[in-house]
């Protein structure tokens, strides 16, 4: 079932939000806004999220609540990536969750955190270990990014790609599960932190992933799922069988589903990061999605 939906992706992060045009995030406040409130309209059981910030920013959440966005959203969400990306170590987690506290009332949830194997996998097993160690106590939504490393032959959904250097590289290897399948030496932990810690997977456009993951996940106790659907791949050829089959499958888990990544024609930059030259059709996209899965 769907238990939330999340209203894009790290919107504060250059990766997935092209704030050159965006320059204050005044677009994505209104974009979410309205968004916020069709999604409301149509089934207000259903958790509103701010999409999952990285960095860990609290002048952004300050921000979305001098726009008003955030009187229409439940939970502020959180990633972090302390062993690979974020200049900040691991411990420092609770450190993170506070800064956040003394800027909102709102729930937080951890939407994204994990630890690559791209050095070694004993790295991935520790950065997994602390982390539930220091936030299983403190969050009670936790997705582990990820169930699946990224196949080598898929780009990495990131803006510069391997000009970024060994920072683009590390994206292929933040799964349990290797690329053929097989586990690694924190997936057999993982299964002593469920049903806590939830999972975020995403899964591609016809993703030949699907039913295996969806093994995966029952087998390791998996209740709480983070995943997407694209408003870009809604522009592809039978994009409501592939999110039919995608949701179907999904039905058994609480699942997160995340709303984001402009088709092209609808950007003011022909690019999946772009703002939209039309907030509301955003907000139609997620209206529609919404009715048709919650």
């Amino acid at each position: 079932m769907i238990e939330a939906v999340m209203l894009w992706n790290e919107p504060n992060n250059l990766s997935h939000w092209d704030f050159e045009i965006d320059t204050d995030w005044s677009v994505y406040a209104n974009m979410v806004k309205i968004a916020a409130q069709a999604i409301k309209a149509e089934r207000p059981g259903v958790t509103r999220v701010l999409g999952g910030i990285s960095p860990i920013d609290p002048a952004f959440i300050m921000r979305m609540d001098e726009k008003g966005t955030m009187a229409d959203l439940e939970v502020v969400a959180l990633h972090g990536f302390p062993l690979d990306w974020n200049h900040w170590t691991i411990h420092e987690w609770p450190d993170k969750l506070q800064e956040i506290r003394a800027v909102t009332t709102k729930p937080i949830w951890v939407s994204e955190v994990g630890a690559s194997s791209f050095g070694a996998e004993e790295v991935q097993e520790f950065g997994l270990k602390r982390t539930a160690e220091l936030l299983a106590p403190r969050i009670d939504h936790v997705y582990w990014y990820s169930l699946f490393d990224l196949p080598r032959a898929w780009p990495a959904t990131t803006r510069h790609r391997e000009s970024e250097g060994s920072s683009y590289y590390r994206h292929f290897y933040m799964g349990l599960f290797r690329e053929d399948g097989s586990a690694k030496l924190a997936c057999r932990s993982f299964a002593e932190y469920t049903p806590h810690l939830g999972i975020c997977q995403w899964f591609h456009f016809e993703d030949p992933r699907l039913e295996l993951a969806v093994k995966l996940l029952h087998d390791l106790g998996v209740r709480k799922l983070r995943t997407g659907l694209s408003w870009a791949d809604f522009e592809r050829p039978n994009a409501e069988g592939w999110f039919d089959r995608q949701m179907r499958l999904l039905e058994p888990f609480e699942v997160t589903i995340t709303y984001c990544f402009t088709p092209e024609r609808c950007g003011v930059r022909p690019h999946h990061t772009s703002p939209p030259k039309n907030p509301e059709a955003y907000a139609e996209f997620c209206a529609a999605m919404t009715r048709r899965y919650a």
